[in-house]
């Protein structure tokens, strides 16, 4: 499996890309081949403050649920209009097709993500 080393993880199978204030962050290459076939994608909160670890929306696929987390505090400013209209693009490019941008005002909890070879030794356990 793919884990690019400029990307950071959570322990929930999500990957972070950190540009400026900003944090992409979509589902990894394994959270994908989890859930196989996805259908829908639901994230409730658009321009709304979350905080570190709150519930933020799930992925919804043929025969199972990935509920996500916010990496980060702050507002989702975004959500991907061309993966939720097509959320098999997540299948097809995990790396490619962020679900959510949120603006981080201070980004002082980057250190609870994983590194790709600390994520890779997570899910090969």
């Amino acid at each position: 499996m793919n884990y690019p080393e400029q990307l950071s993880y959570t322990t929930g199978h999500q990957w972070v890309s950190l540009e400026a204030q900003y944090a992409f962050v979509g589902i990894t290459d394994f959270g994908q081949r989890e859930l196989a076939h996805i259908v829908a994608v639901d994230i409730p909160y658009l321009n709304k403050t979350l905080e570190r670890n709150r519930f933020l929306g799930s992925i919804e696929a043929a025969h199972a649920v990935l509920d996500l987390f916010m990496p980060f505090s702050g507002v989702i400013t975004e959500i991907n209009p061309d993966m939720l209209k097509y959320p098999g693009l997540i299948n097809r490019d995990p790396y490619d097709t962020w679900i959510i941008k949120i603006l981080v005002p201070l980004i002082d909890n980057g250190n609870l993500l994983l590194t790709a070879d600390e994520y890779q030794a997570l899910v090969s356990q």
